[in-house]
């Protein structure tokens, strides 16, 4: 068989390049040329990225561990840099691209679980807007039901309590100074919350996740998955 067109680049010498730019922050344009034309790199994490290949090779990491039997769950904004802004369908399209307008101004939150050594085993994008019990469930239910999840005040709500118990997983969780009445929890086993985010720390050494440069929430929660597995799983 006859080929034609451009020779194929290595993946390696790629991925290698897409690893390079999220972890200095750059812009694509300003990578080495060690790994080649910027356009060969960029068009490949873009093109995996709209396949799902990137959160796929997370998932399958993290598949090959045993299911945790303690499980953290906590949240990190990131802000959004002005270059993530004008995805297709402009300013009211944010939402969707999980951009979100709070205190910190435009920014993006990242809600992940992890496992007592600090390995995500699931994340999940919102607006930086957005409250960290809203992403509780999605997450919980990604996992196989754990004897504990780990969380601070913010996971604090009736619903989530119900639904832990219902999959016989014990709630570490501290009460909010709103309950009457104060639902107790192991202190002791409360301090392991430092391991997510010790872990989250890890994640943001990388410049371009500490600061979101994506104009979309798919590239981005590629990147964090991506970041994760090297990270975390490889």
């Amino acid at each position: 068989m006859v080929h034609t067109g451009p020779r194929r680049v290595d993946d390696r010498r790629v991925i290698s390049g897409i690893v390079h730019r999220f972890r200095e922050g750059c812009r694509w344009r300003a990578l080495p040329p060690e790994y080649g034309p910027y356009t060969t790199v960029f068009n490949r994490w873009n093109r995996w990225s709209q396949r799902g290949i990137w959160p796929r090779i997370f998932a399958a990491l993290v598949a090959c561990a045993d299911p945790p039997q303690v499980t953290l769950i906590d949240s990190s904004a990131v802000k959004a840099h002005r270059s993530a802004a004008g995805a297709k369908g402009g300013e009211g399209d944010a939402c969707r691209q999980a951009i979100g307008r709070s205190r910190g101004g435009r920014t993006t939150k990242i809600h992940a679980l992890c496992d007592e050594q600090g390995r995500p085993h699931a994340i999940l994008l919102t607006g930086g807007n957005v409250a960290d019990i809203t992403a509780a469930a999605t997450l919980v239910s990604a996992v196989t039901p754990p004897g504990e999840l780990v969380g601070d005040k913010g996971y604090d709500a009736n619903h989530l309590r119900r639904y832990l118990a219902e999959r016989g997983t014990a709630a570490v969780i501290p009460s909010t100074s709103s309950r009457k009445v104060a639902i107790p929890h192991d202190a002791e086993r409360y301090k392991l919350r430092n391991v997510i985010e010790r872990t989250f720390c890890r994640i943001k050494d990388f410049r371009g996740i500490a600061t979101r440069y994506d104009k979309t929430a798919r590239n981005f929660l590629a990147a964090v998955c991506l970041v994760s597995a090297i990270t975390y799983w490889a």
